[in-house]
């Protein structure tokens, strides 16, 4: 299933077992409580589909008010297409890559290559242009500087490494990362 926002086009990529509807609005709504439900939803697989996926969100969400779009629509329809091409061509190549995977697997790094490109159009990433921010991936976005980062191998170096210095300044930078695993 690709997910798209059409105002800033990032994609969110869901493997369904079937098309069913019960599994569609479970992933839709996994995808409203993480971003917010949209106003308008757009389906192509034909207004019946996506009435029987919107009564089993409404099952959830009786509060939900979706705007049915024209089916079709050329100007988001492009742009979809051109997305599922992206998809497709990215996903295959990542298979072929890394085959014993999976499929699943590589759809979550398909996404993220996918909303991490950086689009002329825009001048930045559909994940900047959606979150506002780049990307975190582990600690790299830290603001512990680069050598401390380096030496870092275990819990017990990284809580060090927050400690603030023993001086007067009291400030303190451990409130950075709070992570359980």
């Amino acid at each position: 299933m690709v997910y798209q926002c059409l105002l800033k086009t990032f994609i969110i990529l869901r493997s369904l077992n079937c098309k069913r509807a019960a599994e569609v609005a479970f992933q839709l709504l996994d995808i409203f409580f993480l971003l917010g439900a949209p106003a308008n939803l757009q389906n192509d697989n034909g207004s019946e589909s996506a009435a029987h996926v919107i009564t089993q969100l409404k099952q959830f969400l009786p509060q939900l008010k979706l705007v049915y779009s024209k089916h079709r629509h050329p100007k988001s329809q492009v742009s979809v297409e051109r997305a599922n091409a992206d998809i497709k061509d990215i996903l295959v190549a990542w298979m072929s890559d890394n085959n014993p995977q999976g499929e699943i697997v590589g759809l979550e790094f398909v996404q993220q290559q996918k909303n991490c490109a950086l689009y002329a159009r825009i001048n930045r990433t559909l994940y900047k242009a959606m979150f506002g921010e780049d990307p975190k991936v582990g600690l790299t976005w830290s603001s512990l500087p680069s050598e401390i980062l380096e030496r870092l191998q275990s819990e017990d170096d990284l809580q060090a490494a927050l400690q603030p210095p023993l001086s007067t300044n009291t400030e303190s930078i451990s409130d950075e990362v709070d992570v359980q695993i």
